[in-house]
């Protein structure tokens, strides 16, 4: 059972007839009626979706792969390096159970960005267009493009994040010695 199919209604796609990379490309596409057109925001937030899951199953693949070979590995006369190979191939496995964790934890913040309502101040899960750039406060994702426009996804408490956090439109930042005004809320 999928911790998250209930935020994506995903109660009758069938992932065994995908693949990985298939399942994780199409998982809002699969859950979405065929005529809706989606919004900037819910175009956001997919992306965050998407690529929250394509890294889960990157990173499952990994820990598959490397239990696989631990699995078959047998014991050398080399010793040492057999042993030496050992504790490196433990150590990337703890590196990635931690990577594991860092996006199970970015997994968690997804349902509270799915509000689409306009924002009268910014806050979590609001899309806001400023004379510098424009912004997703969500989760640390780095660029998104959506229709055409360059959208940052970048988490609340990132520096400008903070900056952005509760500010109406009209309102300015100051951000490495630039100055913004927020043009737009949604």
């Amino acid at each position: 059972m999928r911790p998250w199919k209930h935020i994506l209604n995903l109660d009758n796609v069938n992932f065994t007839n995908l693949t990985k990379m298939d399942s994780a490309t199409n998982l809002i596409k699969l859950g979405l009626p065929k005529n809706k057109t989606m919004t900037i925001k819910e175009q956001l937030y997919t992306h965050c979706v998407n690529t929250i899951e394509k890294k889960m199953v990157v990173i499952h693949s990994v820990l598959n792969s490397a239990q696989d070979s631990a699995n078959h590995e047998t014991k050398s006369t080399a010793g040492d390096k057999h042993d030496t190979a050992r504790a490196m191939a433990h150590l990337e496995s703890e590196k990635n159970a931690k990577q594991l964790a860092e996006i199970n934890k970015l997994k968690k913040a997804l349902p509270y960005l799915k509000d689409y309502q306009p924002k009268d101040v910014v806050e979590l899960g609001s899309a806001v267009k400023t004379t510098g750039a424009n912004y997703y406060i969500s989760i640390s994702l780095g660029a998104a493009s959506i229709e055409n426009e360059t959208f940052f996804c970048i988490s609340a408490v990132t520096p400008i994040g903070k900056l952005l956090m509760g500010k109406k439109v009209g309102d300015s930042i100051t951000f490495n010695g630039k100055s913004f005004v927020i043009e737009s809320i949604f």
